[in-house]
């Protein structure tokens, strides 16, 4: 009987479910488990697209690993009763210091892609970004999403192209443009080479094979509307409606004249923030700064085109003493947890954006996934923010952390 009794007092078991999403998350206690939980779920073709670096990959890996480089120091005896991670971002109100990147292709990850984003990033009150390659279009996720919208750019040779679709975001409500800068050619990624991935994924007996071990993701895939270049169906002879490698892509299309005079060009057709994504030496972050820019992109592209690039974290102190307040400076890769927020706001930028955590969200649950990680970044920064005494952003400053 004593026996009976101290089991029943101990015993615990969870509730059965039978949402098979739900019990993935379940298991999920970390961007890491999100991440392993999509190699899982996906092709590996398409997880080494979402995972994969340039060349030898020393830059992807460096560009999260430098973070544990610094080390807080905690302030103890502090009201932190009431945690306020609230911030403006270029006069708009965001629920915390986070932007999400944008990412190009997102429905090889599942087949809402974009619009699951838009509308998670929506809820959670943080900005959200759509690539010009992306697989939903301005309008569709402005039909879905109320949030703060950004419109990414590359400049491509045909730039008639590229003023019809920031006049198309405009249109839409959008209210930032991102000009990506780091794209004169594309990075080396090997892991694309090896597979011979292009987008979207061709059909051969390679990637019949994958699918096959992967029946969930090939469901989804084949069932739903093809996957193209979204914004440019039907304007352009690469819109995604037939397979192309990226290289192949940006090789014929992309501008490798792009330059800083080209500013002005876009300052013709677009009055909102401009930021620059890709800017990667404090000479540039002058440079910009000097030529109006509102917004400082610090970004090695996730490690995806030149290796042995520096990491976004280390810059933003050089940045910042450099260049002051006149910018907005956002720090754009490595971020993997609340803690990391905490460290980049302490060093001197403004925000963090990201993109492979809420890619890996979305591969591994769809939507719910990336609520999940948005919920978890959330929790970790007000986590940090407690432990290190702070009870709101204004009070995180550079004597908070230090170099190990």
């Amino acid at each position: 009987m004593g026996m009976w009794t101290t089991f029943r007092s101990v015993a615990s078991f969870d509730t059965l479910t039978l949402d098979p999403v739900e019990r993935r998350l379940k298991r999920v206690a970390s961007v890491e488990d999100l991440r392993r939980l999509a190699k899982r779920r996906l092709p590996a073709g398409v997880f080494d697209y979402i995972d994969g670096g340039a060349e030898d990959e020393r830059t992807l890996a460096g560009t999260s690993s430098r973070f544990s480089d610094l080390e807080f120091r905690p302030r103890v005896l502090r009201d932190v009763s009431e945690i306020d991670t609230s911030t403006e971002i270029f006069g708009r109100p965001a629920s915390m210091p986070v932007i999400f990147s944008p990412t190009g292709f997102t429905r090889i990850a599942h087949s809402d892609g974009e619009l699951a984003v838009a509308r998670a990033a929506a809820r959670a009150g943080i900005p959200w970004s759509l690539s010009t390659m992306g697989t939903r279009s301005i309008e569709e996720v402005a039909d879905v999403s109320d949030g703060d919208k950004w419109f990414q750019i590359y400049t491509w040779r045909d730039r008639g192209l590229v003023e019809e679709l920031v006049g198309r975001a405009k249109a839409a409500g959008y209210t930032t443009v991102w000009l990506t800068v780091d794209t004169a050619v594309l990075g080396r990624r090997e892991r694309d080479v090896r597979r011979g991935m292009t987008l979207p994924p061709k059909l051969g007996p390679r990637t019949l094979v994958d699918g096959a071990v992967h029946p969930a993701w090939t469901w989804d895939f084949l069932t739903h509307e093809p996957i193209t270049f979204a914004n440019v169906v039907g304007r352009h002879e690469q819109d995604g409606s037939s397979a192309v490698s990226l290289a192949e892509h940006v090789a014929s299309q992309f501008d490798q004249a792009l330059s800083w005079d080209d500013l002005d060009w876009l300052r013709s057709f677009w009055d909102g923030p401009i930021v620059l994504k890709g800017i990667q030496t404090v000479e540039d972050a002058k440079q910009a700064v000097a030529l109006g820019v509102e917004g400082i992109g610090i970004s090695n592209h996730g490690g995806r085109q030149l290796d042995d690039a520096p990491t976004p974290v280390s810059l933003i102190e050089p940045i910042k003493d450099e260049v002051g307040d006149p910018a907005t400076i956002i720090c754009d890769g490595g971020v993997r947890r609340g803690s990391d927020i905490v460290k980049a706001v302490a060093l001197g930028a403004d925000a963090v954006a990201m993109a492979r955590p809420y890619y890996y969200a979305l591969g591994a649950a769809g939507e719910r996934g990336v609520d999940w990680m948005i919920d978890f970044l959330r929790e970790g920064l007000e986590r940090t923010m407690a432990l290190t005494g702070c009870s709101s952003l204004d009070e995180i400053d550079r004597d908070l952390v230090r170099w190990r």
